[in-house]
């Protein structure tokens, strides 16, 4: 009776004390709610409404084996090619209200028809505005006024060892529930030269991540814990033949030369790259070596210099023999578009040139000018 009446009483008394004091119940529930709520949590609800699935349809040729590998044959009987539309995806970012949109030029490279998806499902028929293949970054354009977009961060203030969140459009999940997926690791690395690639696409600079990144990434952002888009998601290192997926190795183009590189083709439409050295050149093989009786095999000497010129005003000359410009050996006229391509360098941007005259190395600052 007596542990009965007990019970009763504590029962009466808990109950008063919710009725009165329900919040010293739900204190402890309200915090562990609280605590969920994060940086990484809050940068996805920044980011996560500007992030876009890019469905691309392209029209390839095929042209069907032949029957029988006998000319005569195929002659009478030709084998007619056939286009067969091929569907691939990737993911993007709007950086503006009225519908701009930064991606990967591999993502719409010879794209027949682009459709974006914005979060909550709504499509749009997309209009390639520019791309450069060199630097793999596209510009579309989606008719809206009021869109999300995201804030664009400095990709130059990166911190090793921050957080990192991958959003996008992986396997085509986006397209499932309509929503972004978002992974989360650190930043690994930057300032990752890969050089120029076997496509033509040169990839300097780069951010490195483990926060997984899987075909469909590509073109989506990377975000720092503030919210703010630091880089482009674009390829990742695999397992190898046996493994397409993230092992926790994936880059980023970083935002300042993303945007960089969009503002130029929203305007122009493309990157114009012809730039003007100032003078004429021929490559120094070993005859002319010998002949001019130079310290070495190489580099390109100077044959005329154009009056009131970049290459005068720097004061260069006729003779003047040329090894590296911006530390970079040049030996060709390929050897100088190589380095235009892969510093991204513009008309007025400098360039040091060190060369070889009387005896002596020498270097200066050259002005690139617009190619007329």
């Amino acid at each position: 009776m007596f542990a009965s009446s007990a019970k009763k009483k504590f029962y009466w008394v808990a109950l008063l004390i919710v009725l009165t004091e329900p919040s010293a119940f739900c204190s402890e529930v309200s915090d562990v709610g609280t605590s969920r709520q994060n940086a990484i949590t809050e940068a996805i609800k920044s980011v996560g409404p500007a992030v876009a699935s890019i469905n691309v349809i392209q029209l390839r040729e095929f042209v069907p084996s032949p029957l029988f590998n006998d000319p005569f044959f195929q002659f009478l009987f030709p084998e007619n090619p056939y286009r067969q539309p091929i569907k691939s995806l990737g993911s993007g970012v709007l950086i503006s209200p009225d519908g701009y949109i930064i991606t990967n030029q591999h993502v719409i490279e010879s794209a027949d028809e682009v459709i974006v998806t914005v979060p909550g499902g709504r499509e749009y028929d997309a209009e390639i505005i520019g791309e450069d293949r060199i630097t793999d970054i596209a510009v579309l354009k989606i008719e809206d006024k009021r869109l999300p977009y995201s804030k664009l961060g400095d990709s130059d203030d990166i911190i090793i060892g921050e957080w990192a969140i991958a959003l996008g459009n992986p396997f085509g999940l986006f397209d499932v529930n309509k929503q972004p997926t978002a992974t989360v690791g650190i930043i690994s690395a930057v300032n990752l030269d890969f050089g120029k690639e076997f496509s033509g696409r040169v990839y300097q600079g780069m951010i490195q991540t483990d926060a997984a990144i899987n075909q469909g990434n590509s073109g989506g952002p990377l975000s720092n814990a503030e919210g703010e888009v630091i880089g482009i998601n674009t390829f990742i290192f695999t397992g190898g033949g046996y493994s397409e997926g993230s092992i926790g190795i994936g880059f980023a183009i970083p935002i300042n030369r993303a945007k960089g590189i969009a503002e130029e083709l929203k305007k122009y439409g493309r990157i114009d790259r012809s730039v003007g050295i100032g003078f004429r050149f021929q490559r120094v093989d070993r005859a002319l070596a010998r002949y001019l009786n130079l310290p070495r095999v190489g580099g390109i000497i100077i044959t005329e210099i154009a009056r009131g010129g970049t290459a005068a005003k720097a004061g260069l000359q006729v003779g003047d023999v040329i090894y590296e410009m911006n530390d970079f050996a040049v030996n060709s006229g390929g050897d100088i578009m190589r380095l235009i391509e892969q510093d991204y360098l513009r008309a007025g941007d400098r360039v040091g040139v060190k060369f070889y005259r009387e005896g002596k190395i020498t270097t200066v600052s050259l002005r690139l000018t617009k190619r007329g």
